[in-house]
């Protein structure tokens, strides 16, 4: 109306005030700005638009990966079952190649048992068998050491005695009695009582009965005869092998009863609808994919009409900022602070009229701007609030799993429409999270309601005729002798041989003490130390002699003596460890062998039921494991249904919440901030055009009338007045 009646902006006339720059400073400064606002929320209404259109053009892609995955899934669902089928066959090969082997692996578990005590109780008789050689080694080595010692010190004796009596047939020689060395020959004479021998081995007691006796205990080859004892234990697989020929016999039936598995598994996975349901998948997912491809351009002509509609709206808001910016640079550029409001320049007044074309057009477009931002808001705060957060944080899922929400005759709406049975407890957010953790699709879905992969996998009917078939076994090792009655009257004997009465403390008695009463090494260097001492001549050389005598003997005789003790030493300390508790020790290894014996004979037959069952629970293990793989294969490999949960988080999380909703929510908001501050621009540019436009009145002030303070209206009195006139053309 107001443009109607050519009054747009008010009326043309302009009061002067004091505070008339402050007041279009502040104005101009206000409207600049909310100008800026508005333009930040222009560009960000842009970006909006512009996001959502990049996004849309391209989902194409993240839609035919998605396409692709589920593709994947389908395909590869009929071989992952094919595998797990196949792999029975793997189980079956490894049971019958056990089955083939009964007798070997049988015999080496029972052997490997009854091994426990069988191989301790032969190690210590072949142990006794050594002890036995190295006792006769021992006699022998006494005897002849003690032969050599008696031998050896009547010879030494015989030598000393004459080297005593020539030197004292030297020191009764007239060469002592000189004053100089009578001294040194009482010295030498008082200590000839020396050279004789310490040790007496003539009264030893002789080994020649023990050594007899231990000589006719080895004229039976105990090793011999434990040596026996372990190959015949070691016999024990071939024994099994020829006892369980019987269960070779029924390996055929057992391989048609694991064939007879093979081929029911075989069969129900063929009953089972899945081929049916994955090849109707198919079609429909290809349906899908193929409308999607044909409609998808659509989509983007629409989504170009979308993108045109809010460039246009943008438009709008820019048309406007472009009228107040041109306003703000005409007018500030513009503006004479000299020039009257009549008066003022066409710059000026072009900067005002842009600011009030700028409100004209902020009056034609904001009623559109309103309501675009009202739909807009409806719609994307409702999508955010109704769906997108519920769908982050799940309670999306509680809403659809409200018991008779979806059907009012269904409990559980999931359930009804999979397995005709509302009343089982499947819901969409289980499904959804099962899916999400890359669970198998019959655990994410409960199949088991469908078809129970328990009753498929029941093998525990076949394996009982398996463990019927093993149980029949029966194994006898009466016919293992580990050491028979001689060899055991032979370890009698050893500990009657008498070893344990030698007079052992006799032997250590002599064999402690030193061959001769002194060193004759020491006893030669002093005594030519001495003959050092005398005067030179013949009785020096003889006493010299004499020690050299003596060392030769030393060295020819002590020194094969001392060899001899050596050797006596040892074999006395030997046949001393061996003689100690020797009949407890030959009691202790014929009752580990009888143990061992008796254990073979008669609790064999325990120990072999033992193993048996061991045997059978290996065998029935196989299958059990192949079960269990394949259960959890089934629950957490198989048609693993990721791509279903990635294809729910495209639709929903990723294309309507994050394209779409997101977009939608950050346009509103920027066109709906520029709409708002659209009204302060309103009003500002409005009260700064004021400042920028040619007025057609102005006041005037009356001196006589009204002093400087009284105005009057030159448009309404109608006459020219010279008062303002001139005022004008002062100020």
């Amino acid at each position: 109306m107001c443009r109607c009646c050519d009054n747009c902006g008010g009326e043309m006339h302009q009061r002067q005030k004091k505070n008339a720059d402050c007041q279009r400073s502040c104005f101009a400064t206000f409207l600049f700005v909310a100008s800026l606002i508005i333009s930040v929320g222009v560009l960000c209404a842009y970006a909006a638009n512009q996001h959502l259109t990049n996004q849309v053009r391209g989902s194409k892609k993240l839609v035919t990966s998605n396409f692709k995955d589920l593709k994947t899934f389908l395909n590869n669902t009929p071989a992952q079952i094919d595998y797990l089928v196949s792999q029975y066959n793997t189980t079956k090969d490894k049971a019958l190649s056990d089955l083939n082997n009964v007798g070997p692996l049988l015999g080496s578990r029972v052997q490997e048992q009854l091994g426990k005590e069988v191989r301790p109780a032969l190690d210590a008789a072949l142990t006794m068998a050594g002890a036995i050689r190295e006792t006769k080694e021992a006699l022998e080595n006494v005897s002849v050491s003690v032969e050599v010692l008696q031998e050896g010190t009547e010879r030494l004796h015989a030598n000393l005695t004459d080297v005593k009596k020539h030197l004292n047939n030297t020191l009764n020689d007239s060469a002592c009695s000189v004053a100089q060395a009578a001294s040194t020959c009482n010295i030498i004479r008082n200590s000839l009582h020396q050279l004789n021998i310490n040790a007496n081995f003539s009264a030893l007691p002789g080994v020649s009965s023990q050594l007899a006796k231990v000589n006719d205990v080895l004229k039976i080859d105990l090793s011999s005869l434990v040596q026996k004892g372990y190959a015949a234990f070691n016999d024990t697989p071939d024994l099994v092998v020829n006892q369980t020929r019987n269960i070779l016999s029924a390996v055929p039936y057992i391989k048609n009863v694991l064939e007879s598995i093979g081929s029911n598994i075989t069969a129900f996975t063929k009953t089972l609808p899945v081929q049916k349901i994955l090849a109707d998948l198919t079609i429909y997912l290809a349906q899908s994919e193929a409308y999607i491809q044909e409609y998808f351009p659509v989509v983007e002509q629409y989504d170009f009409y979308r993108w045109l509609g809010c460039l246009v709206l943008c438009c709008m808001v820019v048309l406007i900022l472009v009228f107040y910016y041109l306003g703000l640079l005409c007018g500030t550029c513009g503006y004479d602070k000299h020039a009257s409001p009549t008066t003022r320049g066409c710059i000026s007044n072009t900067g005002g009229n842009f600011l009030m074309a700028g409100v004209g057009f902020s009056f034609l477009f904001s009623w559109v701007l309103m309501i675009v931002v009202l739909l807009t808001f409806v719609t994307g705060g409702n999508v955010e609030k109704l769906v997108c957060e519920p769908f982050e944080d799940k309670s999306l899922f509680k809403v659809l799993d409200t018991p008779y929400l979806l059907n009012q005759h269904w409990k559980n709406y999931l359930s009804g429409i999979l397995f005709k049975n509302p009343n089982i407890n499947l819901t969409f957010e289980e499904v959804y999270s099962d899916c999400k953790e890359n669970k198998g699709i019959y655990t994410s879905l409960h199949l088991e309601h469908l078809f129970d992969i328990d009753e498929f996998l029941n093998v525990s009917m076949y394996t009982e005729d398996v463990a019927l078939q093993i149980e029949l076994i029966q194994i006898n090792l009466s016919q293992v002798i580990l050491l028979d009655e001689i060899g055991k009257e032979n370890l009698l004997n050893f500990s009657f041989s008498g070893i344990e009465g030698i007079d052992f403390a006799a032997y250590l008695t002599e064999i402690n003490k030193s061959v001769t009463k002194v060193d004759l090494l020491s006893f030669a260097n002093d005594l030519e130390a001495r003959a050092d001492q005398l005067p030179k001549g013949a009785l020096e050389n003889a006493l010299k002699g004499h020690a050299n005598s003596i060392r030769m003997i030393h060295d020819q005789q002590v020194v094969p003596l001392e060899q001899a003790m050596s050797m006596l030493n040892q074999s006395i300390r030997l046949l001393k460890r061996t003689s100690s508790e020797l009949m407890v020790k030959v009691q202790n290894v014929i009752s580990a062998v009888n143990a061992a014996q008796l254990l073979i004979n008669n609790n064999a037959s325990l120990v072999i039921v033992q193993e048996t069952k061991k045997y059978m629970d290996t065998i029935v293990g196989y299958f059990e494991q192949y079960i269990e793989w394949v259960k959890e294969s089934i629950a957490m490999e198989v048609a693993t249904c990721k791509p279903i949960a990635n294809v729910i988080d495209t639709a929903v999380d990723i294309f309507l919440c994050s394209y779409i909703t997101d977009s939608v929510n950050t346009f509103w908001f920027g066109l709906g901030c520029s709409s708002i501050f659209l009204i302060p621009a309103i009003i500002f540019a409005v009260k700064l055009s004021k400042y920028y436009r040619r007025m057609d009145t102005e006041d005037v002030y009356d001196d006589t009338e009204n002093g400087n303070n009284g105005y009057h209206k030159e448009h309404l009195y109608g006459i020219h007045n010279p008062v303002f006139t001139s005022s004008v053309e002062q100020w």
